[in-house]
Parts: structure tokens; sequence; C-alpha cells
């Protein structure tokens, strides 16, 4: 898109928000939709299921504050499988957050299925999502708070720090990876370049799995071509952040994602993630509602970068930051050569965003692979995975399976 269309576009995007906030009030008086989950949090959706939950806040390194939640046990009350209970980590994927993973119904969402077969269940959110707005000295409203957000230092600092607080408050010295798209990509990151964290993961099980991203095919590609503009107009506009989940949001989703009229919000949630037949049509404003839930700019930038060069590599900050930060001029690559813990990966022929291309040659760098499953149906799509009505037979009954597999 040239640059004068697409600064056009955002100029109309800020007269919209502009108008927007000027009307909030009386809009969300008068657009009231059905769905009580339209409106809830991730702990209110787990709660409204009749699970319990519990939020703990995690400090990274760097002092970003995390929101991480817990669902300790499963509808049937704690005392049905006794002794200690393994624990298993849930990381969300590519502008998403915690609530992926248990947005739908308890027989449809993972977080609920986990946790009813007897898994102590833990689910984060990384730096810039809903959930993970505050830092120790920033605000979102401040650049210093963007500064380091791309997806490498979710990698670095935190999942990590997750992990280790999970560890902490359960005394267990091990857990259960699960993780979809970018919560893969995060994970191989810290694998590689913190690879004690080996040693505390029993199975890294990955959805979706996201590392070099040449053949995507998803919107990041266009992205990736107008780098330069998008790099411009954030300078230009102070924008750092990427769609966040807020209640101007709610606001949008209101007027386009009426029960009874969902075609507006599916052709986004297709044109942002791919085509699904999979998602429950009554439904499409809860999960409008909640996804996308929010990014820095430099995170669709770094994918744009990994996509442009064909590498699983650090972000990009350009020669001479590059050579500060780095000690060489191009941004290293990631050496998966470091993952010893048991991989075991799930893919789809038809994700648009760990494209079939990507993922063979994730795949033929692993050394510690155990399993590879490609998901039995071909219309099976990147957010089915955590959306899919039918992702439980499809997806979520061969991870129970290597859960189950390697717990001790």
């Amino acid at each position: 898109m040239p640059l004068r269309l697409t600064s056009l576009a955002i100029l109309a995007m800020i007269a919209a928000r502009k108008w927007l906030i000027s009307n909030i009030n009386s809009l969300e008086n008068s657009l009231l939709l059905p769905d009580p989950d339209f409106y809830r949090n991730v702990s209110e959706l787990i709660s409204s299921k009749g699970y319990p939950v519990e939020n703990h806040i995690v400090q990274t390194e760097d002092g970003f504050l995390l929101s991480v939640q817990h669902i300790p046990h499963g509808q049937n009350g704690p005392d049905i499988y006794r002794g200690k209970k393994e624990v298993v980590f849930l990381q969300h994927g590519f502008m998403s957050a915690s609530h992926d993973w248990v947005i739908n119904f308890p027989n449809q969402s993972l977080g609920f299925i986990l946790a009813d077969a007897g898994y102590d269940v833990w689910m984060g959110n990384t730096r810039g999502n809903t959930y993970s707005r505050k830092h120790v000295k920033y605000t979102p409203d401040m650049d210093k708070f963007w500064e380091n957000s791309t997806f490498s230092e979710m990698g670095y600092y935190d999942v990590p720090a997750m992990i280790d607080y999970v560890l902490s408050v359960t005394g267990q010295k091990q857990l259960s990876y699960v993780g979809h798209s970018q919560g893969t990509a995060v994970c191989l990151m810290m694998l590689s370049e913190r690879p004690e964290y080996n040693r505390k993961l029993k199975i890294f099980i990955a959805l979706a799995p996201i590392s070099t991203l040449g053949y995507v095919t998803n919107p990041i590609h266009h992205i990736a071509r107008t780098k330069e503009e998008v790099e411009f107009i954030s300078q230009i506009f102070h924008w750092r952040e990427v769609l966040p989940s807020n209640a101007l949001t709610k606001i949008f989703c209101e007027f386009l994602c009426n029960p009874e009229e969902p075609m507006i919000c599916k052709e986004f949630m297709s044109f942002a993630f791919g085509e699904s037949n999979e998602l429950n049509s009554t439904r499409i404003h809860v999960y409008a509602a909640h996804t996308p839930a929010g990014t820095s700019v430099k995170s669709i930038l770094h994918y744009g970068q990994l996509h442009l060069s064909g590498n699983f590599a650090k972000y990009d900050f350009g020669k001479e930051e590059n050579i500060a930060r780095y000690g060489q001029k191009t941004p290293p690559e990631y050496d998966l050569s470091m993952i010893t813990v048991p991989v075991a990966v799930i893919w789809a022929s038809n994700d648009n965003l760990a494209d079939p291309t990507d993922v063979k040659i994730l795949l033929k760098k692993l050394k510690s692979l155990v399993g590879v499953y490609e998901v039995p149906y071909k219309p099976f799509s990147h957010i089915d995975f955590t959306l899919g009505v039918h992702a439980k037979y499809l997806v979520y009954d061969k991870v129970l399976e290597w859960l189950n597999k390697y717990s001790t």
C-alpha cells in the first residue's frame, strides 16, 4: 500500500477513535450484548464455568509485572486426585492472552479439560497484552514501556520468570509446557538462549509452532514489505502498540459483532488469523471482544523481519545498534541445537501463520523431537488450535496422551 494511503488510513482510525471516546458512555449504555462472556475477563470466564481461579503477579528481571492465572483443580473438586499434581503451563499465541485456553465451553477449552483431567493448570501472559500492562517504573503511555517489548524479551525474561514462579509456588522441580503460536516461539527462544531451562520442563508440546516465517501467507508478509512505512507512522503518531483489547475495542465489537449477524467480525478474524469453519458462530462476538489482545509494534515488525530474512533470529535494530547490543552487524540466530527437552509438535496443513514448510524446517533442527502429529482435518487453521469447537478431538486428546506419557 502506498505511504499516502497508509497514512490516510491511520488518520481515519485516529478520527474514529476520538469520536468513539467522546461518545463512549452513551454507546456502552445502548449496545449491550446478551452473552455475559463478552464482558468477562479471564478470571471471570473461569469462575463463571464453575472452576476455581487464582490470579498471580510475576515480576521479570527487567521490571514487567505479568499476570498469571491458576486453575488448581477441576469441577469435581480438589480431592478427586490425591497427592502432588502434575503442573502444566499454558502459553498463549500471537496477539492473544490467557483467555484463549478458557474462552469456549468446558468440554472445548484446554484449560478446563486439563483441570478436569487432574492437572494443576497455570496460564501465562506476556508483556504488553491485556493482562500484563504494568511495569515497576513505566506505564503503557510511555515509550520506555514498549522499548524492549519484542518477543525476544518475552522469551528471555517473561517465560523464564513465570516458570520459576510456578515451580516455586508448587514446590515442583519440573512442569510440562504447552504453547500455541508465539507461545512456542518464546519457548524455543528461552531453551536456546537459557539452556538451563531444559531441565525444568518435562515436555514441550508445540501447537502450530512458530520459528522461521519465510513461507507465511498471513497478513504479516504484507507488513514485512511496508516495514519503513510502519516505522515512520509509528514515530509520527507515537504508535507503540497494536490492537489492544480495551473498552474502546469492545465498543467496536458491539457495533460490528452482533451475534445474529457475525460475518463482519468473522471476516476480520479470518483476515488476521486465517479462514476457519471451526468457530462457534454464536460466540464470534465473544472471541472478538478478547482477541486480538494487543502487542507492541516492535513485535509485529519482528515477525516481518523473520519473514523477510527466513531466519529465526533476534530483533534487527539496524547495523549500529545491533553492534552495540549483539556485537555484530546482523541479529544472531537462535541455536536450536541447545534444546534437549522432549519436544512434541502438532501442526495443520491449512495454517497460514505456522506454514507447513516452515514447520518442516523447524522439525529438522530439533534434536529431541519425540512426536509429530498433523491435525487430521484439512480445513483446520491457526486460530482453531485454541478456538476451534472440535479441537478436543482433533488436538487436545493428543496433548493429553503426551502429557500423561511424560508425567511421573
